[in-house]
């Protein structure tokens, strides 16, 4: 049964198994990539540090940069098996409520098909009504089925599909 974790060191060699499914340089919506540095993720050390990057982005007290958002972070797991990744942002920006929405999230190739990206999103959205949300903003690019079904299982309302800084998006509104 998969569950949702806290970003964690202990699951480096998994991360770095689903890592390596991907194609080099493909996006991993939720994943916090944007956090991590260019290289080094093989290194304990450097992920351990990007893990605790992404652990602080939650603080609300901690001061992010110019365009970033306080998110907070899990990875989808079973048996201490990194499937992917999801991430609640706590406001939108303008990017965010063009493109990106309140939750991003990802699926490691191999356990796609699976129902999880539905799971995960379901079980995050209990989570973004706790943080006082009354609906969130979930989009997916316009070709991609799975993850329209994924968020429409989930309540999703589609408000319209439109051309971003990140592609043609559709934009879907779910209400807590």
């Amino acid at each position: 049964m998969p569950e949702l974790t806290i970003p964690t060191g202990r699951l480096h060699s998994s991360w770095l198994a689903a890592r390596d499914e991907w194609t080099p340089g493909a996006h991993q919506d939720g994943a916090g990539l944007r956090l991590a540095p260019e290289a080094g993720l093989d290194d304990p050390e450097v992920f351990s540090a990007w893990v605790e990057k992404l652990r602080q982005q939650s603080d609300s007290s901690v001061a992010l940069g110019e365009g970033h958002v306080h998110a907070t972070h899990w990875w989808i797991v079973e048996d201490d098996t990194y499937l992917g990744a999801i991430d609640l942002r706590h406001r939108l920006n303008a990017f965010l409520l063009d493109a990106g929405g309140h939750i991003g999230y990802s699926i490691r190739p191999s356990a796609r098909r699976r129902g999880l990206a539905t799971w995960a999103l379901g079980a995050v959205l209990p989570e973004a009504r706790a943080m006082g949300l009354g609906r969130v903003l979930v989009t997916c690019d316009d070709d991609n089925a799975g993850s329209a079904r994924s968020i429409e299982r989930n309540g999703g309302v589609l408000e319209d599909v439109r051309t971003t800084k990140a592609g043609i998006k559709r934009r879907y509104w779910i209400a807590l």
